[in-house]
């Protein structure tokens, strides 16, 4: 009787046995891996420009993968992205956070994944798992860890959140969630102004101006509380 061998695993069997076994997050069936949101955690996403001046005022938010679109760029559409971990809920409460700091449309780059939603497995670090320490994932890929989770460091109350326990972190300095979105929503907005202000080749107030610039408050109608937080 002829001996039936196992089919060899694929480096997307790896992936997916990473994230559920040593993070314990749930993950699609499908190929590419895309991990579930609304149960472990949310996602914030915004523009990678705006998301790389958060990381330099917050060296500590939680896990933060970076999302290629594969586009020129032309378009904010093509632009890569910045996804940001969050407690889980916390997609939910980014429209309300957003009503509260005064920021209203002016944010509408800013968005988040909950409930539903899922976003590309990131190819996780070199090495951090002994079964296969490369994966099979590389540069090319939709996503990548530019702030890698640790396994049994990233438990619910390590993530960016409101209320009891906000801002705990596995060690220490993290954000809450109304701090991060405001921080979040303040870069969006920068970024969207420099990026019309290159386009149009208008350099007549400068970079500071133009992002912060009375004008563009009082277009708006309002004047965000995120600027005193």
């Amino acid at each position: 009787m002829a001996r039936v061998l196992p089919r060899p695993r694929s480096p997307l069997d790896h992936v997916r046995s990473w994230y559920e076994d040593e993070l314990g997050w749930p993950t699609t069936g499908s190929e590419p891996v895309e991990l579930l949101t609304g149960l472990r955690f949310d996602v914030l996403e915004m523009p990678a420009d705006a998301g790389r001046a958060v990381l330099r005022r917050w060296p500590r938010t939680g896990p933060v993968a970076l999302l290629r679109t594969g586009g020129d760029g032309k378009q904010p559409s093509d632009r890569p992205k910045l996804l940001m971990l969050i407690a889980a809920g916390g997609a939910e409460e980014l429209p309300g956070i957003l009503e509260w700091l005064e920021w209203g449309s002016l944010a509408s780059d800013l968005t988040a994944r909950g409930a539903g939603d899922r976003m590309p497995a990131p190819s996780f670090p070199t090495g951090t798992s002994p079964a296969s320490p490369s994966c099979g994932f590389g540069a090319r890929e939709a996503a990548g860890w530019v702030r890698p989770p640790r396994p049994g460091y990233e438990a619910e109350n390590s993530l960016p959140t409101t209320g009891l326990g906000a801002g705990i972190g596995d060690g220490g300095g993290v954000p809450d969630l109304v701090r991060l979105v405001s921080a979040a929503a303040t870069q969006c907005h920068r970024a969207r102004l420099l990026h019309a202000g290159n386009a149009q080749s208008d350099r007549a107030y400068g970079d500071q101006p133009l992002a912060f610039s009375n004008a563009s408050r009082m277009s708006a109608g309002t004047r965000p509380r995120s600027l005193t937080l």
